[in-house]
């Protein structure tokens, strides 16, 4: 019996290599030189997305790989679950905000709806109101399919703006209501993503707001991102006619780099502060008195530069309170004075402490509330009063708090408590009592079939001694006999951190006898400045390195085996796992690679901004860097590489599909295995956001079947081959 299976599975494969030779990407090769190198890129004609070739060979490669997944009999598996899941929550809610005078704003989404809607109600306990569904927007137009993807409520939730946004594109089309009377305003924002860059924030009288505004309005265009504004917008005014207010077109006299993006960062009674917003893990900052800029008075000036090392600003009446890592790792909690600042002498409130990263900050009327992690898996609360720094104890271990306040006036404080296997739940807490009312919005909700599934937090040693924190979610009854399938998650970029949360892939996958890893390798903040500065550009190959190690850590002490480990990357963890497949191509059966960055060298040039995060092609060191992280041109001829899923979002304009569609041109081609090489691409999705809930459980539901297919799960192999 086992021996006719392992003949269906080979003639399927034989299939699959056989379609792919039969349909080669179009080639014409273009070739570069940098410092005396040359770089030959085979398919530079795929980055012409226009071309009628490119689009045919995407069109097509797109169709083949979903015909060879319709093979596998519970491709459909997750997100049959996810959405029985969805129903047996009954709701879930997103997006919350509370103002001041305590209306809660938030976005709900019942089990058998698509998209969510927006609510309001006065108090935790008031009566909730529906005050609108996504569905009526454009409802008179055909295939619009719009999600509610941002709110913010004014100051007092007499108005509430609410960004819609259509088919994973990142744009937005922002509209405004009078909540009494869910009245819709005429006017409508567009050209502008305020989820991802600048949200909205209203003038103190609630008469208008602050956004960000894209000239280009083109996510595939090279200057999308280019040359942003501040827009000042005032309720019943033509939104067509904009007010800028902080530019580089506006200020030329502050010198502002076309690629970054201004935005109105926070505000007090006499200041506001604006940012230039890019991928640098520090930014730069200035600061305006409030009637100078509703004058529209050009006196901005510089507060602190990305040198002071500076995060998470405040203001609160005279005093600026930051991050720093200003001759810190883990952070200290700092204060400054807004009239003469000093940011790299401050008065220091938290100290840093040797094994725990300063994470969050909420001012209330009673102290500071701030959390810590230590490897950024074990969450820890403290308040700090009058110079005492005080722990709280939280209601159970989490992996992950996120607070919430409504300020300094205010003794409020909501913390909402989560982990790997842990169901995110929120509390009030009370100082006086010392105690946390439980106040969740969305209803607890068993699963008994995670009843047991263990998370086992290990540290594993690298090949230059550091010791890489590795997340392993399992079933409590698994065996260590090198036969378990393996799915490893990896990022790594841009200092951030891998946080613990209630992730029902990981642990669907666990269900079906699998690991879950997550390897927090270096380039994420899981341990300070110096993990991020460890896998950043030229220490980039530290990230897919330790990947390899925690990997190998695995196989070695019989968690499992070469044939059933398969490794995931998505957006920068493509650098990750693309790497990491390249250079240990025999260490993996199967590599995912979600809308990934896979050609470095030529992603700087096209996405400006993270030239901050993976080196710029001008300088010889940076360069050679690229070169070393970019997947594309380490793929070589002639290479046995393991089976590959490949996914890219049309509409992307933070990995223009291109990426990923040049890296499955050039494995096909090269590869010498007769492992699957499936490239999809999502025609209604970007950067696998702003999609409804069917849509992201439907690609996860791919990316789940897939694995489980290669890695040889028996539930996941095809029956038989109906192509034959």
């Amino acid at each position: 019996m086992r021996q006719s299976i392992f003949i269906i599975i080979c003639t399927f494969y034989t299939f699959s290599t056989n379609a792919q030779k039969s349909n080669p990407a179009p080639s014409v090769p273009v070739t570069d030189e940098y410092f005396g190198i040359k770089i030959v890129d085979e398919y530079r004609n795929l980055e012409n997305l226009e071309s009628p070739s490119t689009k045919k060979w995407m069109e097509t490669q797109t169709g083949y790989t979903n015909s060879i997944l319709s093979q596998i009999p519970k491709r459909k598996f997750y997100l049959e679950k996810r959405l029985e899941f969805d129903k047996r929550q009954g709701y879930s809610i997103s997006n919350l905000n509370i103002t001041n005078n305590d209306k809660y704003f938030y976005l709900k989404k019942s089990g058998n709806e698509k998209a969510a809607k927006l609510y309001y109600r006065e108090g935790f306990l008031g009566k909730e109101e529906l005050l609108y569904d996504p569905a009526k927007y454009k409802s008179n137009e055909q295939n619009h399919e719009f999600v509610i993807n941002y709110i913010s409520p004014d100051l007092v939730g007499d108005k509430v703006t609410i960004a819609m946004s259509e088919k994973g594109k990142e744009l937005a089309e922002v509209i405004i209501m009078d909540v009494k009377n869910k009245y819709i305003h005429p006017e409508t924002i567009t050209n502008t993503t305020p989820a991802n860059i600048g949200g909205i924030k209203w003038l103190d009288d609630n008469s208008g707001f602050f956004y960000t505004y894209f000239p280009i309005n083109d996510p595939k265009s090279q200057n999308f991102y280019k040359n942003t504004q501040a827009i000042l917008y005032k309720i019943g005014t033509n939104p067509k006619v904009l007010t800028d207010i902080f530019s580089g077109k506006n200020n030329s006299e502050l010198k502002i780099d076309e690629k970054k993006s201004p935005i109105i960062l926070d505000s007090n009674d006499k200041y506001y502060v604006g940012m230039l917003l890019d991928n640098n893990y520090y930014r730069q900052t200035f600061i305006i008195p409030k009637q100078d800029l509703l004058e529209n008075k050009k006196t901005w000036k510089p507060l602190y530069t990305k040198e002071d090392k500076v995060r998470s600003l405040q203001l609160v009446d005279n005093d600026l309170y930051f991050l720093s890592q200003y001759n810190a790792q883990n952070y200290t909690l700092c204060k400054t004075n807004i009239i003469t600042p000093d940011f790299k002498n401050p008065e220091i409130l938290i100290p840093e402490k040797n094994d725990e990263v300063i994470e969050q900050y909420r001012f209330t009327k009673d102290g500071i509330y701030y959390t810590t992690t230590k490897n950024g898996v074990e969450a820890k609360l403290y308040l700090y009063k009058g110079g005492r720094d005080t722990p709280i104890k939280l209601p159970f271990p989490s992996g992950n708090i996120n607070l919430q306040a409504k300020g300094k006036d205010f003794s409020d404080i909501w913390i909402s408590c989560s982990g790997w296997a842990n169901e995110e739940q929120r509390f009030k807490y009370d100082l006086k009592t010392d105690s946390f009312l439980p106040e969740n919005i969305t209803p607890i909700t068993e699963y008994p079939e995670f009843k047991d599934i263990v998370v086992e937090e290990i540290v594993v040693k690298a090949r230059d001694g550091e010791e890489i924190p590795l997340s392993l979610i399992y079933n409590k009854n698994m065996k260590r006999n090198g036969k378990n399938p393996v799915l490893i998650d990896s990022y790594g970029a841009y200092g951030s951190s891998r946080i613990p949360f209630f992730a029902r892939i990981y642990l669907l996958w666990a269900s079906q006898g699998g690991i879950m890893g997550i390897a927090h390798v270096r380039g994420g903040g899981e341990k300070g400045e110096k993990w991020r500065l460890g896998g950043y550009k030229e220490t980039k190959p530290n990230t897919w390195r330790d990947l390899i190690d925690c990997t190998e850590y695995l196989i070695n002490e019989k968690y499992t085996s070469k044939d059933r480990v398969a490794i995931w990357g998505a957006s920068a963890g493509g650098i990750t796992a693309g790497r990491a497949m390249t250079e240990r191509p025999d260490l993996f059966k199967a590599v995912i690679l979600e809308v990934p960055t896979t050609n470095t060298l030529r992603d700087v040039l096209t996405i400006g901004s993270n030239v901050d995060e993976y080196g710029t092609l001008k300088d010889p060191k940076e360069f050679k860097a690229l070169l070393e992280m970019d997947a594309y041109q380490h793929i070589k001829k002639g290479v046995k590489y393991p089976a590959t899923l490949i996914t890219g979002g049309i509409n992307d304009p933070r990995v223009p599909v291109w990426e990923p569609a040049k890296f499955a041109a050039k494995l096909q081609s090269n590869s010498a295995s007769k492992n699957s090489v499936l490239l999809q691409i999502d025609y209604e999705g970007g950067h696998g956001n702003n999609t409804t809930a069917l849509h992201v459980h439907s690609n996860l539901s791919d990316i789940f079947a897939f694995a489980l297919w290669q890695l040889g799960h028996p539930d996941y192999q095809p029956k038989e081959n109906t192509n034959k």
